[in-house]
């Protein structure tokens, strides 16, 4: 069976060796994506590795005089996949990691393709280190570092809102001033605090009994 594979030039061991190595390594990285949930999972990344594999062994075969000319438009083309699971979330930007991923699944896959074995495996190994490393600094850090965008909104009295920076600065929060307005007699701020969330609670609770306050956005 093997002997026909070859002598027909369908489909040749070397490369159903690639597809399964695609197989694995991408679906190692969408197994990983599939228990944390996110938009692209462990289809998703099999797909994409398989065919950026697919393409690189293509255009090595078809492109005799430029073996990058199919290759090279994967990367155009992955861009758009990936700008698709990037989305915007109240202030927050989300899906940036799942894209980023999504572009490396795709250069694994077309160092497969090229024969690249170990240059494949190594990046691998390190995508996945770095998937499920990260996460546990990233909430130490935030523990620490977590960052809240706070409005106050209130009837002018003939005071600033500079009381309030200082309740901010009590609670031992960084703070950084944002944009504040004064129109028919209400007037508002903004401000970006970061710090602790006990410390960020202990400024809510302030706020939340200051009877002044008309709005509160925290």
């Amino acid at each position: 069976m093997q002997n026909i594979i070859d002598t027909n030039h369908f489909l040749t061991q070397s490369e159903v060796n690639k597809f399964l190595m695609a197989t694995l390594l991408c679906g190692l990285i969408g197994a990983e994506r599939e228990f944390r949930s996110k938009q692209a999972g462990l289809k998703t990344m099999i797909m994409i590795g398989l065919g950026s594999t697919l393409f690189t062994i293509l255009s090595i075969k078809i492109g005799l005089s430029s073996h990058d000319r199919i290759a090279s438009n994967i990367v155009t083309g992955i861009g758009f996949l990936g700008a698709g699971v990037i989305f915007k979330e109240d202030n927050q930007v989300k899906g940036l990691t799942t894209a980023c991923v999504i572009w490396i699944v795709a250069a694994i896959g077309m160092a497969i393709g090229s024969g690249y074995m170990e240059q494949a495996i190594g990046v691998t190994i390190v995508v996945l280190a770095s998937l499920l490393v990260f996460p546990f600094l990233e909430n130490m850090l935030e523990r620490r570092y977590t960052k809240r965008v706070y409005r106050i909104v209130k009837r002018y009295d003939g005071e600033s809102l500079e009381k309030y920076e200082q309740h901010i600065k009590t609670s031992k929060l960084k703070l950084i001033r944002g944009k504040q307005e004064l129109a028919n007699g209400i007037i508002s701020g903004t401000w970006i605090a970061i710090g602790s969330p006990e410390k960020h609670k202990t400024f809510v609770d302030r706020m939340l009994q200051d009877k002044n306050i008309i709005a509160f956005d925290f």
